[in-house]
């Protein structure tokens, strides 16, 4: 922004003279060579013209003249942009008001007078939404600006000037209030991630190191091993104390080639026949009063016995057996005493302890 500055040259008697001719055709000889004399003083003051063009003292002779209206022989005119100007001629480019003693600013080159420069150029600050003029400093962050007054924290009002800050949405914010509203916090202690802070990070949560523990034994995990469980974090051996599969006979963890019985864990080694102590892992077993036993056992112990073989009659693995009057055999044993033929399905009679056939039988009362 610069000042008009207006000026004076020659003397009053000249000037009065002087601004009475208005072309050299009406100039006497001595009034011609006063104007030469004007011209010749300096360089750079003996040509001001308007703009017309330059022409050299020659021209004089060679009776070619300039309008005296053209040229700026003495009195007052206007020093502006490294230029001289006629008062009236220096004025603002865009309402074409004289600027002459008045306070401007350049723009491409181009002179404006506050008020237009103002209305065409300046910026609006985004708090107050007035204009911000050029006597007021003008603060500017991704193409919003604001008076320095207005350069305030959105939440607590605190002047922003000089001072970090944060924008959100088109907002800023102080450094302190940012952090409070929008900044990251860890899913331990609740506080917010501050610069060079180091950050835990599983799926969706965050920690701070220190805050990322074990919830049982409150070590910090931080790049070992851990299980997530219902939202809460645990180090491998906490997680197997309190939830691992655990062998209803010994009662450790069971880590692998474990056994499930009647929905119940076991280690192989520990699922053994409840008499005998042999391993029960494949092979065949039954239970008597929640008690595994292995085929062997539980038929010595409490299986029925066959009448014919007197050897146990288990069950397992499909056997089939007859049952009469409180005697059992097994079907391969349930045969006529006399024939030998297989009664299984058949009908039979009792001799004392045997069964017979019918046919035997018949022969028998014969």
């Amino acid at each position: 922004m610069t000042n008009a500055t207006p000026s004076v040259e020659g003397s009053k008697d000249d000037e009065a003279r002087l601004l009475k001719i208005s072309s050299f055709e009406e100039a006497d000889e001595e009034d011609y060579e006063r104007i030469k004399n004007i011209l010749s003083d300096s360089e750079s003051e003996k040509r001001r013209w308007r703009g017309k063009g330059y022409k050299s003292l020659s021209s004089f002779e060679d009776e070619e003249y300039w309008d005296a209206e053209d040229l700026i022989f003495s009195g007052e005119y206007t020093k502006a942009m490294s230029k001289d100007w006629h008062s009236g001629h220096f004025c603002c480019w865009q309402c074409d008001e004289s600027l002459t003693g008045q306070r401007y600013v350049l723009r491409d080159e181009h002179p404006y007078c506050i008020k237009c420069y103002e209305s065409v150029f300046a910026n609006g600050c985004e708090e107050c939404n007035k204009i911000i003029g050029i006597d007021s400093k003008d603060l500017s962050y991704k193409d919003k600006h604001w008076h320095e007054a207005c350069f305030l924290c959105n939440r607590c009002r605190v002047s922003l000037v000089d001072k970090q800050f944060g924008s959100k949405v088109d907002k800023i914010y102080c450094g302190n209030c940012y952090d409070a509203q929008f900044a990251s916090r860890c899913d331990g202690c609740g506080e917010i991630f501050r610069a060079g802070t180091k950050k835990m990070e599983y799926k969706t949560r965050q920690w701070h190191e220190k805050c990322f523990c074990c919830v049982v034994c409150k070590n910090p995990i931080g790049t070992k091993s851990f299980i997530p469980r219902e939202q809460e974090i645990y180090c491998a051996a906490c997680y197997e104390d309190k939830f691992a599969t655990r062998c209803v006979k010994c009662n450790k963890i069971i880590t692998s080639g474990g056994v499930t019985y009647k929905n119940e864990p076991w280690h192989r080694d520990c699922f053994t026949c409840s008499n005998c102590n042999n391993s029960l892992a494949g092979q065949r077993f039954t239970s008597r009063d929640d008690k595994p036993y292995c085929a062997d056992c539980f038929g010595e112990l409490f299986a029925k016995r066959c009448t014919a073989c007197s050897k146990p009659i288990t069950g397992i693995g499909g056997t089939r057996f007859i049952s009469f009057e409180d005697r059992h055999w097994h079907n391969d044993c349930f045969i006529c005493a006399g024939c030998k033929t297989s009664l299984v399905g058949r009908g039979f009679i009792t001799d004392g302890e045997d069964i017979i056939c019918p046919d035997c039988a018949k022969m028998k009362l014969m």
